[in-house]
Formats: C-alpha cells, structure tokens, sequence
C-alpha cells in the first residue's frame, strides 16, 4: 500500500511541476524574447513604474482582469508618440467606454514622463 501512495504522489507531483517537454520549449521562447526587452531602457523605467504603482491591481501583462490585459492594449495601438501620448493623459485623467463600462482610476500625481514611460513598457509587450 506504501509503493502505491508513493507511487502516486510522485506522479501527482511530475503533472504539478509540468515536467513536459512542450513547456520548456514554449519558457525558453519567452526567455530570449524578454532577455531582448529586457535590455530596452524604456522597458525597465516602465516596468519599473508600473510595479510599483496600482496598476496591476487592475491590469495584468497577459490576460484581461478588471482593466484589459497590457498585451491587448499593445495590440489596439500602434506604438507612436501621438499614442504615447494620448494614453499617458488616459493614465493621469482616468477613462472610460474604450475596454467596457468600468471606469479607469484617474491618477493624477502621476507625471507625464512617467506616465508616457508606462505607457511605453506597455506597448513593447505587442504580440
């Protein structure tokens, strides 16, 4: 009876850790792409910026929770300084109607240039 329950929690605890050999191959993928972002200066003041303010308390990189996922907004716009803009004053103001009904939280301690920081971190996350 011990051989089957040690048996099964190893088994258990291969399927948990996700031993498969597809994973390792789809985390290596996302390492190279991110070790690239990752020596952007406009990716590390934004990343920077957003993990230490509320934003992820709303938003996550990849999929939608209260706000739209990071990766959906850097779908939606193209990566111009018009746009870098126009969302930066979204992030200060606050919004409403683009992604659905709830309002976005204005934040308007926030400074433009860090506001546009973000803003630029966001749109180098585009798919």
């Amino acid at each position: 009876m011990r051989k089957v329950l040690l048996t099964m929690t190893a088994a258990i605890l291969l399927v948990a850790c996700g031993g498969g050999n597809e994973k390792k191959g789809n985390t290596n993928e996302t390492a190279t792409s991110t070790s690239s972002l990752s020596d952007n200066p406009d990716y590390q003041k934004g990343l920077t910026l957003v993990a230490g303010s509320d934003c992820l308390t709303c938003h996550k990189t990849s999929e939608k929770n209260i706000g739209p996922a990071y990766k959906d907004v850097a779908a939606k716009y193209e990566n111009t300084e018009e746009n870098i803009k126009m969302l930066a004053s979204k992030i200060i103001k606050g919004g409403a109607g683009v992604w659905g009904a709830i309002p976005m939280t204005p934040h308007p301690a926030l400074k433009q240039e860090d506001a546009e920081a973000m803003v630029k971190y966001v749109l180098l996350l585009k798919k």
